[in-house]
């Protein structure tokens, strides 16, 4: 009798737990406008705050800043259809590069005494494939602009509303006698990560754009914009930005050129990825390095692409939420790093 009942809530937990998944799923088409939307209303904070400290008026500096970012979307998309447009114009000679690049490997591995026929390997080796690639990658990151209004109307109401919020929130605590204090974690968390992976993903896609210029690989700036936007995403953004344009450099360039890129993208990502971004993080996600790509894969399942982005705070607002709850410590020292099992060891031995 008593193991059952000490089972039902566990039961009841993860049952309402699987229900809330499959909602968030259903839902997803949404709720990822709404979290782009919030996503990129915390990124444009700081600089409101700024505005508003050199004294000027807050909903001026929100109108700034708002027109800021719709520049920014308007020269995205002009870049990207840019580029396109000049891959295709100079499509034929990129095939002929890579229809010399195929053969030449082919001859290496037949004067070997492998038997392999370059026609048939010639419907594989399309160089509009790798740029196919890409216009899908950027689509899916752009899946969301399907709602382009919806989220600009959203970011908009959201930064006119900045104070509001909060007064919002502290009067709903204190009618209610209750203590959220954590939800200020949570924000002062989010909006670290993100002003600084913004940051730090800025400075990666740059240097990449600079990097490839001086190897002379076409579209460089396009590259350097796929490395920015894929940043965000944890562990796996910065190998997936690098394959289409160590590929493209392969097709233009060669052997030579393709080894440059791949040096160039290892090292950019070495300093900027495993040196600066650490250090300036701080006291870092307060994540296992295991949770932060199995939370990449979870959110990518439950939202698509969107919840790729958003892994690291989404899993990071779940550990605060659950740290604070006695019942579900222990899911949040499971999410959380070393340091904090250790910390909490030496808070029960002290106790």
């Amino acid at each position: 009798m008593n193991k059952s009942t000490t089972k039902f809530p566990f039961i009841v937990s993860l049952a309402a737990f699987i229900i809330i998944i499959a909602g968030l799923i259903y839902g997803a088409g949404l709720i990822t406008p709404v979290l782009m939307a919030v996503f990129l209303s915390i990124i444009c904070t700081p600089p409101i705050r700024y505005l508003v400290r050199k004294r000027v008026p807050q909903s001026l500096a929100v109108l700034v800043v708002f027109l800021m970012l719709i520049a920014i979307f308007i020269g995205l998309g002009e870049l990207v259809g840019r580029s396109l447009a000049a891959f295709t114009q100079n499509a034929r000679l990129y095939e002929q590069n890579l229809d010399k690049i195929g053969a030449s490997v082919f001859d290496f591995i037949n004067e070997r005494g492998f038997n392999f026929s370059f026609d048939k390997m010639d419907d594989l080796l399309e160089t509009s494939s790798i740029m196919g690639f890409t216009a899908s990658l950027l689509s899916q990151l752009g899946g969301f602009m399907g709602n382009f209004l919806t989220i600009l109307f959203l970011v908009l109401f959201l930064l006119l509303e900045l104070d509001d919020i909060s007064i919002k929130v502290d009067a709903i605590l204190k009618d209610y006698s209750v203590n959220y204090s954590y939800f200020d974690e949570i924000g002062n968390r989010i909006r670290h990560y993100l002003s600084i992976k913004t940051l730090t993903s800025l400075i990666t896609g740059t240097l990449i754009w600079i990097a490839l210029s001086l190897i002379g690989v076409d579209y460089a700036i396009l590259w350097g914009l796929i490395a920015f936007l894929l940043n965000y995403i944890p562990t796996i953004g910065s190998f997936i930005a690098a394959f289409p344009a160590v590929l493209f450099a392969l097709v233009q360039l060669g052997f030579g050129g393709a080894l440059a890129a791949l040096i160039a993208f290892v090292a950019v990502n070495l300093i900027i990825g495993s040196i600066a971004e650490p250090k300036l993080m701080g006291q870092g996600m307060g994540l296992s390095t295991a949770i932060v790509f199995l939370s990449l894969i979870f959110w990518g399942f439950v939202l698509g692409t969107v919840g790729m982005f958003l892994s690291v705070p989404l899993t990071m607002t779940m550990k605060i939420m659950l740290e604070h709850d006695p019942k579900t410590r222990w899911i949040a020292i499971i999410l959380g790093t070393k340091k904090d099992a250790k910390a909490l060891i030496k808070e029960n031995e002290s106790a």
